[in-house]
């Protein structure tokens, strides 16, 4: 079992390794607008398990997501090739490549603080001009004892 900090360490290192061959060794179209945001190590340094985005071509364009996972897939053995000869450890971890989903999950959780921050003010502006259910002072004035009568009398 290796130190977590040099599996950290190797993680980091992996992932700019690929993350250079994609953009400057790997002349395939559908890798163009991958980028590389975070790499995991086994802790036997055994495995690598390396994440990715990928980005429309314009704003309004959807990313094609089916044709990098192909390009990485067909990529796979260059690249584990690459972080082999750049990393110099005894045995090259293999790579596996998984869609990172952090980018959609920030996207998803913003729309949805959206929608409360709106519900939020449709209560405030609701509240402005609502009055009370019951008696304005809802709560009983307490009893004060009368003067004339004394627990001493009965």
């Amino acid at each position: 079992m290796a130190d977590p900090a040099r599996a950290r360490r190797l993680a980091k290192r992996i992932s700019t390794i690929v993350a250079t061959a994609i953009d400057h060794e790997i002349k395939d179209p559908r890798l163009a607008f991958v980028t590389i945001t975070d790499a995991k190590v086994t802790a036997d340094l055994h495995d690598a398990t390396v994440y990715y985005t990928v980005m429309g071509s314009d704003l309004e364009s959807e990313p094609d997501l089916a044709g990098a996972a192909a390009g990485l897939e067909k990529a796979k053995g260059v690249l584990r090739s690459k972080v082999g000869a750049g990393t110099g450890v005894r045995f090259t971890p293999t790579l596996t490549f998984v869609a990172d989903t952090v980018p959609d999950t920030a996207r998803h959780m913003e729309e949805l603080l959206a929608r409360a921050r709106a519900a939020d003010d449709a209560v405030a502006r609701a509240r402005e001009s609502a009055t009370p259910a019951g008696d304005a002072d809802p709560y009983k004035e307490p009893r004060v004892a009368s003067d004339d009568a004394s627990p001493e009398d009965d």
